[in-house]
């Protein structure tokens, strides 16, 4: 490619995804007379993601290598006033990174789905869904204006909705796509809330336009308030986030999506959906370097995220669920470092830990498929021997999501950790203790997951729901106890090992250009005399080589170390210590199986208040003062008055006279009084 981008180009990039679901859902399914099979579907869905994900990779050389850059406006679909509501496209090094991303995420995704979905009912359908979404997120990550941006936030956030909720006769799954739903539009009211702002204040919607004004924004203050705009607006974007990347409290909705089927958990949850709240941000930079409280804000609730999540994945036992609290605390872990300044640091871990935890979660699918639909990692053990490629490629994205030192995850993630200690933000010092003691929490509950899966003895036959249980896609199984495990076909191993290269060599080869060099150039902006932790960071950085030997002499290597450690020796060695720990720490034990009651709190306090609430608005508010008062009040009032006008205007003469007579008498008694 030429180093200018062409606009016909890059439409094609979320067009081709597009066309495919459209083709699928329409022609593969009974709305439109299955008039192709599953063969074609599942074709016509890939080829649109290769077609998109090859011209991202060209899109994102041309970039890279030639310096094009794109920012133009594709389509007006409004204007009101001065403000103008378009759809377009900003192409540079974070956008171009993301397309690669997402699209490669989502190609993997699509062939493994070949083999997970092979007996669904949905199979077509599926499909249609993974490519809308995929779809979805190229809008959201290329759009040059937050108009679009929202359009792109909304769509995946429906997408999901239905992917959540695939499996749609079951009631788990029907309850965990509405809390989804819920807990999101709780988070995009904030969102709305920060665009509203800066369309008001700044008069545009255009990225571009709105950081041209972000110093005459910085001098506003909120109307009635001392408090500064921009950390309002700040705030209200950083609130968005919370519900799509899932921070705390907005959390509670990303464990429960694993009611849907593999696919989508690393669909949605490594690559694409819930890292979308990260993009936005590091997208916002100029915005979020003018106040500090909105970063102290976004430090502190990363820093709870990222520790108290990773307590929550030590006691689960659904293999999903262990991976999707992982999930919540490497989120947190970037969202410290996004309010460390460290932008570049928490997209480079967006990326590493795309693909190492895409790989952990389809791998954890190909274990649920050996197993029969197993998913319960206390009836596993020894599965290495009989899935020797979904072991090995379990084994590398463990060890990248540790932070082992030459794996992906350890230069993103100890980048992370480095920049919050030179953070120099009042947050910074409870935030360094979250993400080290994360550190050993991360590595503890990955493994003992790993070792439990994978090594020990099998405990295939102990299942108490072997015979009797129900599978990953809702259907009944009488047989599955009477078989042991296989290893997945080739459209499952072959995603897994695709996404184990990128898990362990590209952190190695990127962290030079994306952290120290001209990557993120003119994209991300920081505030060097404020906030140099990235300059502070790039002292002390002489290499990869260097930094990986060097960790083997800090604290978060050896946490890991102890982690995986005492993982082995709970789990392999002395396996009745976890059960007289929960004896010993039963009041601790019952909190994290409660999930700190937030669950509870939400359900029967914040619905319920809601809902009483709402009652009461409709009772006292609709039923009585409006309809009882106002609208059946005021008939009363004039039928009222009618009658007693109406008994006035009888049309007898009689009482024409009398009224008369009574007024004369009344008249005269009026005018003796006066005299005297």
């Amino acid at each position: 490619m030429s180093a200018t981008l062409s606009a016909s180009t890059l439409l094609a990039v979320p067009l081709a995804p597009l066309a495919g679901s459209f083709l699928a859902g329409v022609l593969g399914t009974t709305f439109g007379g299955n008039v192709i099979g599953r063969r074609a579907t599942h074709t016509l869905a890939i080829l649109g993601v290769f077609v998109a994900f090859v011209l991202s990779a060209l899109t994102f050389q041309s970039v890279v290598f030639d310096g094009a850059r794109f920012n133009e406006t594709l389509y007006t679909w409004m204007v009101v006033g001065d403000l103008k509501m378009e759809v377009g496209f900003l192409i540079d090094s974070l956008t171009a990174m993301m397309m690669c991303v997402v699209t490669f995420v989502s190609l993997m995704v699509h062939i493994y789905t070949i083999g997970y979905m092979e007996e669904d009912e949905g199979y077509n359908r599926f499909f249609a869904y993974i490519s809308l979404f995929t779809f979805s997120m190229l809008m959201l990550v290329m759009s040059n204006n937050m108009l679009q941006l929202f359009f792109g936030w909304e769509a995946v956030g429906l997408v999901s909705y239905l992917l959540i909720g695939f499996w749609f006769n079951k009631p788990t799954a029907i309850f965990a796509n509405m809390k989804a739903f819920l807990v999101n539009r709780v988070g995009d009211f904030g969102f709305i809330l920060g665009i509203g702002l800066l369309a008001a204040y700044g008069g545009t919607l255009n990225y571009s336009e709105t950081f041209a004004k972000a110093d005459e924004i910085a001098k506003l203050t909120f109307p009635g308030t001392d408090w500064m705009l921009v950390t309002v607006v700040c705030i209200c974007l950083f609130i968005g986030a919370m519900g799509k990347s899932a921070q705390f409290p907005l959390h509670v909705w990303l464990p429960d999506s694993m009611e849907g089927p593999t696919p989508i958990s690393a669909l949605i949850h490594a690559a694409t959906m819930v890292t979308a709240g990260i993009f936005m941000v590091a997208r916002m930079s100029p915005l979020f370097e003018l106040s500090d409280t909105a970063l102290n804000f976004i430090m502190v609730i990363g820093s709870i995220t990222a520790l108290f999540m990773g307590f929550l994945g030590i006691i689960q036992n659904d293999i999903k669920r262990v991976v999707a609290y992982s999930t919540l605390s490497q989120l947190g872990y970037m969202t410290v470092a996004l309010g460390a300044s460290a932008y570049s640091v928490a997209v480079f871990h967006l990326m590493t830990h795309a693909f190492f935890k895409a790989l952990l979660f389809l791998a954890a699918g190909s274990v649920i498929m050996g197993m029969h639909h197993n998913q319960d990692i206390r009836w596993m053990g020894g599965v290495r021997k009989y899935m020797p490629i979904t072991w090995i490629t379990s084994l590398l994205g463990s060890l990248a999501l540790i932070g082992t030192p030459f794996f992906s995850g350890f230069y993103s993630k100890d980048s992370i950790i480095e920049a919050v200690h030179e953070s120099h933000l009042p947050a910074a010092g409870f935030a360094e203790f979250a993400v080290l003691a994360g550190v050993f929490v991360t590595a503890f509950y990955s493994f003992r997951l790993y070792f439990l899966v994978f090594h020990g003895k099998e405990r295939f036959d102990q299942n108490p729901d072997a015979h009797h249980g129900h599978d990953d896609h809702g259907h009944h199984d009488d047989h599955h106890g009477d078989h042991g495990p296989h290893e997945s076909p080739w459209v499952v191993t072959l995603p897994l090992l695709l996404l184990a290269i990128p898990s362990v060599l590209i952190g190695f080869f990127a962290i030079e250009p994306m952290l120290f060099g001209d990557f993120f150039k003119d994209v991300i902006f920081v505030d060097a005399e404020k906030h140099a932790v990235m300059e502070e960071l790039g002292h002390a950085f002489h290499g990869p080589v260097a930094m990986a030997i060097h960790a083997l002499s800090t604290a978060p290597f050896w946490l890991a170390f102890a982690g995986v450690a005492v993982s082995y020796y709970m789990y392999m060695i002395n396996p009745a210590l976890p059960a007289a720990i929960k004896r010993i720490c039963q009041p601790i034990y019952t909190l994290l199986e409660n999930k700190y009651y937030l669950d509870w709190i939400n359900e029967n306090i914040l619905a319920r208040g809601a809902r009483a609430l709402g009652t009461g608005l409709w009772k006292a508010g609709d039923q009585a003062i409006i309809d009882g008062t106002l609208v059946n009040g005021s008939w009363k009032l004039v039928g009222w008055v009618a009658g007693l006008v109406r008994w006035a205007q009888s049309g007898y003469i009689y009482h024409y006279a009398l009224v008369m007579i009574l007024g004369v008498f009344a008249f005269m008694t009026y005018f003796v009084w006066l005299n005297k």
